[in-house]
């Protein structure tokens, strides 16, 4: 799944989660996208840190600068030290690390996790993740470089929550391999188009849903109307 200012850019199902299926899958995304604007080329994207994914992007957008979820490497430490008695100590330290105004202070704030867990905390699964933490420094600080980029991929996280609860709700996949696709694309283009709510849209009449805020325009004043010509234009009947 490929997410852009709330809205899902691409979502496609892949039989394994591989390099070679990944990269199958976000360039089904690439296509259609340079299919709309052939010089697109999304300048940063922030990954959870799968390699997969990261060879994906690479390969289907040469020159991409990939950053690393910093959310993601905080959730693992936190999971490991819930129970631990410097769990609040641990938790500030690494946002303290996440705040850095620039790379120096980044990369002097995370040596300095790294040093005084060494000394305060013994061997263990918290003390290790701290220690892989460290060892990414380089590949959080991209992020300095691409400052318009996103730190965290808590959007793409937030959106597929949703579709995790989809799957759920139909009791997970039925038939083939394409029916299942066709029905996670359905859902990202009915997600893009359902209008916002109330409290959301009532004071504007220009964006009433995820995707005319993104596009800058509404097909149609009716929402529904806006869904059918999205989906016509994808390869779906109406």
């Amino acid at each position: 799944m490929t997410v852009a200012k709330g809205c899902v850019l691409g979502a496609e199902c892949c039989d394994s989660a591989s390099t070679v299926a990944l990269t199958e899958g976000y360039d089904v995304f690439a296509a259609e996208a340079k299919n709309i604007n052939s010089d697109y080329t999304p300048e940063s994207v922030n990954t959870d840190g799968w390699d997969a994914t990261a060879n994906a992007f690479g390969k289907a957008f040469p020159g991409i600068s990939i950053i690393l979820c910093f959310l993601h490497g905080f959730i693992k430490i936190r999971d490991c030290c819930r129970t631990h008695p410097l769990f609040n100590k641990i938790c500030k330290l690494v946002w303290d690390v996440y705040k850095a105004k620039n790379k120096k202070t980044f990369s002097q704030r995370i040596r300095r996790l790294k040093e005084w867990a060494i000394k305060n905390i013994e061997p263990s699964p918290v003390l290790t993740k701290i220690i892989t933490l460290h060892k990414k420094s380089a590949l959080y600080q991209v992020y300095y470089d691409n400052p318009n980029g996103h730190r965290t991929s808590n959007m793409c996280d937030r959106l597929m929550r949703f579709i995790d609860r989809t799957i759920f709700t139909r009791q997970n996949f039925h038939g083939k391999f394409d029916s299942a696709n066709a029905a996670v694309r359905s859902w990202a283009i009915l997600r893009n188009y359902l209008p916002y709510c109330l409290r959301k849209s009532k004071n504007t009449d220009e964006f009433m849903s995820p995707a005319s805020e993104l596009n800058g325009f509404k097909y149609n004043l009716n929402w529904l109307e806006n869904l059918v010509t999205a989906a016509s234009m994808n390869g779906y009947r109406q």
